[in-house]
């Protein structure tokens, strides 16, 4: 198997002597440069898999390697080598393309930890690009190429504007940058944060998605960080946080915003030291987690409202990923619809729009967006007469309307919004019989199957 070869960039040789040293151990091979001028002429004159650069340089800094990367090759992480600290550095290389940043006196265990996820990339572009290449040439044999695999697309969508949000993701997978997406509820920023972890060199270690707002703001410290036995009173044994459950992987941080102030200072040092401190603890612990947050708030509002640190919000947004609304993407309506009525079909029921149909959808704004565009069709699979869903099966008028009593005895259980308080009682009055709840509300078991675990009652 091919070593790989990393270019080393730092004027000072010791620097360069226990980098050399760390990576040699770990079967990679160095080059090693004073300056920009020698580096880039190893660049050219080599096949580099990782490039580990310092800031300042005799003739320049190491933000303009970065961007010259980028540029040219942009396959080949780059890492910042950072003065203890200099936060801001780190993020200004972040955001020209820097895969991650480590900083003066270097830490041994966080270099090896970077140095892997780096050489994870770049054999993931590396296999990319022979793909591509491959799918690319034509040949004259008798057994025809091979498809080319697909990347995971957790995001639906063929227009302009969902089309510049992938392309931004591709992106931002191959960087370990903290993303911030923006955008109204209900647009999808839970799957972009999934997408950018499963295309990223973490995608096989784990994503934890957290609600910021969900938790007891008493308890959201050790959620968080976690704690040692008898820390508190109820804290009966040692229990892990939601950082150290996220370690190697992405911590996905929804409605960020909801985060108290108390909390967003502890938050700040996390990402700021990459280390924890559980409840109890009198040691802090490193922790490798890359930050993915979102909200549906206007978070620059807040911090000029004072509920939101501005300290935190330049950390977490140092890549802004904006979620397009479903109105800007009106082509992507049908296609989106109609994969999630074949989710919601059976063998025995196989759901389809009409005309009419089609027709609303297309004209209708969605302020609630995808996730009200697949509750509208979840509610109008109950409505509907041979699986034909009309423009009345919609209900978009009268979105908000309760259950009404109707001449049919099960109409009654037959909800609009099939909320959880309503599935609750139908499941209750069964005895949790899920086939015989079904039948009462008059949907296929496979429905109710699928309603329970969209609502976390399965």
């Amino acid at each position: 198997m091919t070593r790989h070869l990393a270019l080393i960039v730092d004027d000072e040789p010791d620097i360069c002597e226990l980098l050399e040293l760390t990576l040699n151990r770990m079967d990679i091979d160095t080059l090693s440069a004073g300056d920009l001028k020698t580096a880039y002429k190893l660049l050219n004159d080599n096949h580099i898999s990782i490039c580990l650069t310092d800031m300042r340089l005799p003739d320049g800094n190491g933000i303009e390697l970065v961007r010259k990367i980028q540029q040219q090759s942009s396959h080949i992480p780059v890492a910042m080598i950072s003065a203890h600290g200099n936060m801001d550095t780190a993020i200004e290389a972040l955001k020209s393309g820097a895969f991650d940043f480590v900083s003066k006196p270097l830490e041994l265990a966080e270099l090896r930890n970077l140095v892997n996820s780096a050489i994870k990339l770049a054999d993931k572009n590396q296999k990319t690009a022979k793909i591509e290449s491959s799918a690319g040439t034509t040949t004259h044999t008798s057994k025809p190429n091979p498809a080319p695999s697909k990347k995971p697309q957790l995001l639906l969508g063929e227009s302009e504007p969902i089309k510049q949000t992938l392309k931004l993701i591709d992106k931002l997978a191959k960087s370990q940058a903290p993303v911030y997406i923006s955008g109204e509820s209900g647009t999808g920023k839970e799957l972009a944060a999934r997408q950018i972890h499963q295309l990223s060199s973490r995608s096989d270690q784990p994503f934890i998605p957290v609600n910021c707002g969900a938790i007891p703001a008493e308890l959201m410290e050790s959620e968080f960080f976690g704690h040692t036995k008898g820390s508190f009173t109820g804290a009966i044994k040692d229990k892990e946080g939601l950082f150290q459950a996220a370690h190697g992987g992405t911590l996905f941080l929804d409605e960020v915003a909801d985060l108290p102030l108390s909390m967003q200072v502890k938050l700040l040092r996390a990402i700021q030291e990459k280390a924890i401190r559980p409840v109890g603890a009198q040691k802090e612990e490193k922790i490798d987690v890359r930050i993915i947050s979102a909200t549906h708030k206007n978070l620059k509002q807040l911090v000029d409202q004072g509920t939101f640190r501005q300290d935190l919000f330049y950390r977490i947004n140092v890549i802004e990923l904006p979620m397009p609304p479903l109105r800007e993407r009106p082509t992507d309506i049908i296609l989106l619809a109609r994969t999630f009525l074949t989710n919601l079909s059976t063998s025995t029921q196989q759901y389809q729009l009409s005309d009419n149909a089609i027709e609303t959808l297309q004209n209708y704004s969605f302020p609630g967006n995808v996730r009200e565009l697949e509750n509208i069709l979840e509610r109008a699979t109950t409505l509907c007469e041979h699986n034909i869903i009309h423009t009345s099966d919609l209900s978009l008028k009268d979105t908000q309307a309760n259950i009404q009593t109707t001449e049919h005895p099960q109409a009654a259980f037959r909800p609009r919004q099939m909320d959880i308080d309503i599935l609750r009682q139908v499941l209750e009055k069964t005895r949790w019989n899920r086939k015989a709840a079904a039948e009462l509300l008059g949907i296929s078991y496979r429905q109710l199957r699928y309603k329970l675990k969209k609502l976390g009652l399965d």
